[in-house]
């Protein structure tokens, strides 16, 4: 049965910059592959998949699995030796599923033969499948990152290694590699988006004909998907015939000196890590020479290559926003052109954003001590709201972990059973999937005494063993900032939103979900429901104001409810509260109560919130912020209450402390 007609690649509308990415990349695979960042609904996967009908076919020498060529097989392909037989067959697209096992993706032990025949042999993976054609990873930024490690490295050596369940292998994995995402559900590392040669940023038109057209032509394909693609088909032929004619073109393609240096200069005025940019700056603009026809890079090549392979090598922190600014581009282009015509090469990194960002400038201390005068003013009317503090520099966070074994979503925050991790043991009982080698041990000594007589084994279902695999899972993180008055000495409220940036930063590494809970004045307010992504709570961080009372009670009670609500949704993810707070707990004036009866009556009202905190059996760390002379030790007090350390704001540096984990471990034993 035929399969059904995708929609025609020259088709697509408004897309001009990821179409160019892509062609690019097929004319010239050794650029690195695509990102393509967009909202949801701009037609990503629709031109991706329509790629793949452009790509000319393959010569593949008959029964090999890895899709060697015949003209030049791999010397160490597992199918290998070879014989001259050829076939021909389209390049393939394979799609790596978010939810796919590293098993899937890289191979693994062949069972069936294992089994059935008594001899180790590979069962190729995704990567084999996808050797000289397309492997697309839709939502790449949901993939565990252990598998995302495992794909580039493979899309940059253009090799797979396979070492595994006694199976030593190697063989050719060359392919195009193209990923998409949506920035909404969590940003990929810096280090994994440096490794993506070029990035797109996709997002719908605003023009109203353009729209409209978009909405024409899906319809029309929709009514008649044939016919559609039929009337499209010469506009795609013309493209492909264009690819193999700048594929045979592209390795005569001269880079001159002044070109090079053109590229060395943009690259140094933009302060990129590592010389991987050049690289893919270069390559790029050969591919574009070879796409227009010419035999020589010029310097539009080099400015398109620029506009689709340095905007995402300048995020430097994870929260930095992808892209530039086109006056930035223009700029260093111009300063580019004057080491263009240079005979001597660039000097460092002395043009826009080099030497990296300023450091915040020192804010005034904030006059007076005096910080229950700012708590509540004698007419009984809260203080005026305060504008954020500048954050103090980040540090690297030491680990908070929730204690315990889990059992929830992949990350690298605490430890998990898992269906990815390593292997620990074996066993008869629990586990994932098949431990064959522990199988095939239990069952090899009683060969002789089952009959065996053929080559394979002979089984039971007592030998069968499964695989105790033990990894990192991602945590619900959930914060509570106290941004009440006395909060607001501007020095400490600087500190403590430079700590939470931190913890944020460490949050968004170990791909963890974050939420926000403030509160101050009258009550607590989730100022950001949970999320995965982490730099919309950073944002909201440092956009905090402090002021009013410190309704700390409400504060846990937001608390309580928001870890019970996500219990319900994602019952497997376990949740790590961090309170941020002096423990200085207020209720309302108007309470009937006397000013000390007041601050009685709030301390129990937030230890019995923080009782009820408690019993959702998250987890939880109390950050002491009190300062002064005279220190109350509330916090400690609220910290016993929710069953968890209580930490100084100092000892979130992983520089000053080295004993946090153990702390969270001691003080919980009782949690799962």
């Amino acid at each position: 049965m035929p399969a059904a007609p995708r929609f025609p690649f020259s088709a697509v509308v408004g897309h001009d910059d990821l179409q160019l990415s892509l062609l690019l990349n097929a004319v010239h695979p050794r650029i690195g592959g695509v990102l393509v960042r967009g909202e949801k609904g701009t037609a990503k996967s629709t031109v991706v998949r329509a790629l793949a009908s452009l790509l000319p076919a393959l010569d593949v020498v008959a029964d090999c699995r890895f899709g060697c060529a015949p003209s030049a097989p791999d010397p160490q392909c597992p199918d290998g030796p070879h014989d001259s037989t050829a076939v021909q067959r389209p390049a393939q697209l394979v799609e790596l599923p978010v939810g796919a096992t590293e098993d899937r993706l890289i191979g693994s032990l062949d069972l069936e033969r294992a089994l059935t025949e008594g001899v180790r042999a590979f069962q190729p993976g995704l990567l084999a499948a996808a050797h000289r054609g397309v492997l697309y990873v839709d939502e790449v930024n949901l993939l565990h990152d252990h598998l995302v490690d495992l794909l580039l490295d493979a899309a940059a050596m253009g090799r797979a290694h396979v070492e595994r369940e006694g199976v030593s292998v190697s063989h050719a994995a060359s392919f195009l590699l193209v990923g998409t995402m949506n920035p909404e559900e969590g940003e990929l590392r810096p280090q994994l988006l440096d490794r993506f040669g070029l990035t797109v940023h996709v997002a719908a038109s605003r023009e109203v004909a353009t729209r409209t057209e978009v909405v024409r032509r899906r319809l029309a394909f929709e009514a008649d998907p044939a016919g559609f693609a039929a009337k499209w088909a010469d506009a795609d032929a013309s493209l492909a015939a264009r690819i193999r004619a700048a594929r045979d073109r592209v390795e005569h393609v001269a880079l001159p000196d002044s070109e090079l240096r053109r590229i060395s200069a943009l690259c140094a005025s933009f302060d990129v890590d590592g010389m991987r940019a050049d690289l893919v700056l270069a390559r790029t603009a050969i591919a574009h020479a070879a796409w227009r026809g010419a035999d020589e890079v010029a310097e539009a090549d080099v400015e398109a290559a620029a506009r689709l392979a340095l905007p995402h090598r300048r995020r430097r922190d994870p929260f930095d926003e992808p892209g530039m600014a086109e006056e930035q581009l223009e700029q260093a282009l111009a300063e580019a052109a004057e080491h263009a015509e240079d005979d001597e090469p660039p000097e460092g990194p002395d043009g826009p954003g080099g030497g990296g960002r300023t450091p915040d400038e020192p804010t005034e201390p904030s006059g007076g001590g005096g910080e229950q005068r700012e708590e509540e003013r004698s007419d009984g009317r809260a203080p005026a709201d305060k504008a954020p503090a500048a954050p103090t520099p980040a540090f690297r966070a030491r680990l908070l972990e929730v204690p315990g074994l889990g059992d929830g979503a992949p990350g690298r925050r605490s430890r998990s059973r898992s269906r990815s991790g390593r292997t620990t043991r074996s066993s008869t009982v629990e586990g994932h999937g098949v431990h064959v080698a522990a199988t095939l041990a239990a069952a090899a000594p009683h060969q002789v005494a089952r009959g065996r007589s053929g080559p394979g084994l002979v089984l039971r279902s007592d030998d069968l063993r499964r695989g105790i695999r033990e990894g990192r899972e991602g945590n619900l993180v959930l914060f509570a900032v106290d941004a009440s008055g006395s909060m607001a000495a501007r020095e400490r409220m600087s500190a403590v939103s430079g700590a939470v940036l931190s913890l944020l930063r460490d949050a968004y590494q170990r791909r963890d979900k974050v939420g926000v809970v403030t509160f101050r004045g009258d009550s607590a307010e989730l100022a950001l429901p949970p999320t995965s992504s982490v730099d919309i709570a950073a944002a909201r961080m440092r956009g905090l104001r402090t002021g009013g009372r410190t309704p700390l009670a409400d504060g846990l009670l937001k608390i309580e409810r928001v870890v019970r609500r996500e219990q319900m949704r994602d019952p497997q993810r376990r949740v790590l509260v961090v309170l941020l707070t002096d423990g200085k707990a207020t209720v309302a004036v108007n309470s009937g109560l006397s000013g000390r009866n007041r601050a009685q009556r709030a301390v129990e009202d937030a230890l019995r919130a923080a009782g009820l905190v408690a019993g959702t059996g998250a987890a939880s760390i109390v950050v002491d912020c009190e300062n002064g002379m005279v220190r109350l030790g509330l916090p400690a007090r609220i910290a016993a209450a929710l069953g968890g350390p209580c930490l100084r704001l100092e000892e979130l540096s992983a520089e000053n402390v080295a004993g946090v984990v153990r702390a969270v471990r001691d003080e919980r034993p009782h949690a799962a």
